[in-house]
């Protein structure tokens, strides 16, 4: 099964930039959308909007409130979210590529 944001929600997520190390993507969307199940290694998220999201993962689900202007750590992780808020999504995302979820217990979210 493909676990690629870009290839599982390419509706959302767009690459910006790559190379052997890191990709950067951009993601977006609008309230009450949501995404597939996927993947990302490593990352480092930087908000240009506020959100609120509901990520899931292994039957559990957690919420999490960001403000526009954050750059956050994610560890690699596997999961699925949700736009619980009122106005669009809008981050980018910079993936380290050799870091993966199987590297890591599940997480839910940003260490913030």
């Amino acid at each position: 099964m493909d676990t690629d944001p870009t290839t599982t929600n390419p509706e959302f997520y767009r690459t910006l930039w790559e190379n052997d190390d890191v990709r950067v993507l951009e993601y977006r969307d609008v309230p009450g959308q949501e995404t597939t199940p996927h993947e990302h290694p490593n990352t480092v998220m930087i908000t240009l909007t506020d959100f609120d999201r509901r990520l899931s993962s292994g039957g559990g689900s957690r919420d999490v409130t960001l403000p526009a202007g954050a750059a956050v750590w994610l560890p690699a992780q596997s999961h699925s979210g949700r736009n619980t808020g009122s106005t669009p999504t809008h981050t980018i995302l910079v993936e380290l590529k050799h870091s993966t979820a199987a590297d890591r217990p599940a997480s839910l979210g940003p260490e913030i």
